[in-house]
């Protein structure tokens, strides 16, 4: 596709809803049925097309076929949506943590000298410019 062509770009996009709800339903070997439960457990919204039928995005699809794999394990619907809720919380908890740590290790490789004092142990050091920590006055 050239990138004067958009339909190019929305066939590549995983949120373009691009499916009814009969396509999908049948991509995902399910029933529309299926599909509407997942909407009412709020798993999954489908954009609605101006005539108001449902359209499902690829992004979507692989989303409602997890939770068909824990329905067809025989998890509960509902039980299903919110593990596939919590999953993909998790794997954004997880994403963020390692930016977070690459950053760290980033910032730590570019300034070593900004480390704070530390005495053998690891351990930061206590009290003024790196001494033992005093004891609070009126304490032997």
């Amino acid at each position: 596709m050239t990138a004067d062509n958009p339909l190019g770009d929305r066939l590549d996009d995983d949120d373009y809803p691009a499916y009814t709800m009969g396509r999908a339903a049948e991509m995902l070997g399910t029933t529309p049925g299926f599909l509407r439960a997942l909407g009412e457990a709020r798993l999954i919204t489908p954009l609605r097309s101006e005539g108001g039928h449902r359209r499902y995005s690829r992004y979507q699809l692989r989303i409602a076929a997890r939770a068909r794999e824990l329905v067809d394990q025989g998890t509960p619907v509902e039980a299903a949506c919110r593990i596939v809720i919590l999953e993909d919380q998790l794997e954004e908890a997880q994403r963020i943590n390692a930016e977070y740590r690459r950053a760290a290790e980033e910032r730590a490789a570019q300034d070593p000298a900004g480390r704070t004092a530390q005495d053998p142990t690891g351990r930061p050091a206590a009290g003024p410019a790196g001494g033992a920590a005093q004891d609070p006055p009126g304490r032997p």
